[in-house]
């Protein structure tokens, strides 16, 4: 998705608190979704309606409907510091670098791509790099996927001593992550620019209207999901795994090839699917909106 338009008159200070606002509106209400999401993911069973519960919710497969909905949210501490931080990273980081590509290396994507398609590859290399950095907040997250499948593995310890006593573990997976991220990435700023430029024949980005980046948005989340399914899926069983316990990647896949067939790469896609489009459309809308208003303050 394309982000928000940094003008001489937003600040930086305002872009920060403009997207960051907007991860934490995003995480209070998408967050049930990604913890269905992970569950469904990290589930090694047969999925039916008769099992479906029991996965969903664990423990409170059986309680009221409030202390199930409730149950949706383990982990939000971790969650809250990973998706503002990786939202600031995200809308602020993608720009920078499209500018130092283009400073250093448009003539190039120009003379391989044409003036066009080297515009979008511009944008879709940044938004790939920007994916790849990522990993640094990548503790942040292997602790709110824990919490969400695997609670146990804390044993009670808090998010100090945790990182005090498993240090390096918490980047386990890493590899696997940027592998993610690299195409996933890529496909989101790629497909969004490709839809503006192809589709809504907008020539600059910055101007797009909210119905176009609305489009462009849908259709970049999409892809993006899509692509890096796969190894979103190996990522999540290597990180919610118990502390202690170290897997492999390939171990990951060659056990769910062997025990559950290729679909299971694709566990946790339908749900990420369906919220894709009010989630984009609903950070992206309130950075907009959030940026400018704190331009006026700082």
């Amino acid at each position: 998705m394309s982000p928000p338009s940094g003008s001489s008159k937003d600040s930086g200070t305002a872009r920060i608190l403009g997207s960051g606002t907007s991860g934490v509106a995003e995480l209070l209400i998408f967050h049930p979704v990604d913890t269905v999401a992970k569950r469904l993911m990290s589930n090694k069973n047969k999925v039916s309606l008769s099992t479906l519960s029991t996965i969903v919710f664990r423990d409170a497969s059986s309680a009221p409907l409030t202390t199930k909905f409730l149950s949706l949210f383990p982990g939000l501490g971790y969650a809250a510091g990973y998706k503002v931080s990786q939202r600031i990273y995200k809308f602020g980081g993608q720009p920078y670098f499209n500018d130092l590509i283009s400073k250093h290396y448009k003539s190039q994507f120009t003379n391989t791509f044409g003036e066009r398609k080297g515009k979008m590859m511009m944008q879709a290399t940044a938004g790939s790099l920007t994916g790849i950095g990522e990993v640094v907040l990548l503790p942040l997250d292997a602790l709110k996927i824990k919490r969400q499948v695997n609670p146990e593995a804390f044993r009670g310890r808090g998010v100090i001593r945790i990182f005090m006593e498993e240090g390096t573990t918490l980047y386990r997976g890493w590899g696997w992550t940027m592998a993610r991220n690299a195409p996933g990435s890529f496909a989101l700023f790629g497909a969004s620019a490709a839809t503006k430029e192809y589709v809504l024949n907008v020539q600059d980005y910055s101007k797009a209207t909210w119905t176009q980046n609305f489009i462009a948005s849908i259709a970049g989340a999409v892809a993006s999901i899509t692509v890096a399914a796969p190894l979103d899926t190996v990522k999540t069983r290597i990180q919610n795994a118990n502390f202690e316990h170290k897997v492999s990647g390939v171990t990951v896949i060659k056990d769910m090839l062997k025990n559950e067939g290729p679909t299971a790469l694709f566990k946790g896609l339908t749900p990420k699917i369906l919220v894709v489009g009010p989630k984009l459309v609903f950070s992206y809308t309130i950075a907009q909106s959030l940026i400018p208003f704190f331009s006026n303050y700082v």
